[in-house]
């Protein structure tokens, strides 16, 4: 296993194709400030580079918390501009982990809030523990969801439940977030990263042109109408139909063997 530590406060886990992203500021809860932001940039910015990767797991180091938000203690001593500057690196990390071209899985223990829960959002699936919290609090502090929650949140749970959780800013224990879909998986207590990890693992063994094709049409399509949709999907197809992935997984499966793929 291979590890890398990206500033004070992320550290990257190479395990084969499967790269984990954990986040690593415990005293804080893993709260966003301007360094762990540019830091969880900078490792996923490596990741999407390498075409070896083919799922990432996001994590935290600690039980207690994924990661609480937004670091309001460092926001409280900005000035407008600072306060300006800083939100352009926060978005910054947030779309890396979007834009990730691999399926991300999110691991979920303790407490995911505000821009917490949006770091999961932007993953493809989120794993949970009994003793996850959920929610997206913005509105209690007088701002909205900036991580892109307005955009994502609708996108898992349909705009009424949505509008429902961003207008009321409530907290959502582990069960609710279940049966809302706000989570997709619910783990053992303590288990949430080695089942991320498992599927992430399942996921990686497929062909990386497919997983990458794959993700590029759900995120494309997903905010199109189904002509256009089918379009993006369509051409998705035709890299993955004329690749070599696609030559070795139709001859494994005709030799009924494992694929070797050959990711190009």
């Amino acid at each position: 296993m291979e590890t890398r530590r990206y500033g004070e406060w992320v550290v990257v886990q190479r395990d084969g194709h499967v790269a984990e992203v954990r986040l690593d500021r415990p005293r804080a809860m893993n709260a966003i400030s301007t360094e762990l932001a540019r830091c969880l940039t900078a490792a996923c910015a490596d990741l999407a580079a390498d075409r070896s990767v083919r799922a990432v797991v996001l994590a935290s180091t600690q039980e207690r918390a994924f990661c609480v938000g937004a670091d309001l203690k460092e926001r409280n001593g900005l000035s407008d501009a600072e306060f300006g500057r800083h939100r352009t690196v926060l978005r910054a990390a947030f779309t890396a982990v979007l834009d990730l071209p691999v399926p991300a899985v999110a691991a979920v223990a303790g407490f995911a809030l505000g821009g917490g829960f949006e770091l999961a959002l932007s993953c493809d699936l989120i794993v949970a523990e009994p003793t996850a919290v959920v929610g997206l609090p913005e509105v209690t502090v007088g701002v909205i969801p900036g991580g892109g929650g307005t955009q994502l949140l609708p996108r898992r749970v349909g705009a009424a439940r949505a509008a429902e959780l961003i207008f009321t800013g409530r907290r959502v224990a582990a069960d609710e977030a279940r049966r809302l879909g706000l989570v997709d998986e619910l783990t053992e207590p303590g288990g949430a990263r080695a089942a991320a990890l498992a599927l992430a693992a399942r996921i990686a063994a497929n062909s990386p042109v497919g997983l990458r094709a794959a993700k590029r049409a759900l995120r494309t399509g997903s905010g199109l109408g189904l002509q256009a949709g089918l379009e993006v999907e369509d051409a998705a197809w035709r890299t993955v139909a004329f690749s070599p992935d696609r030559a070795e997984g139709v001859a494994a499966f005709n030799e009924k063997r494992t694929p070797d793929w050959p990711g190009e």
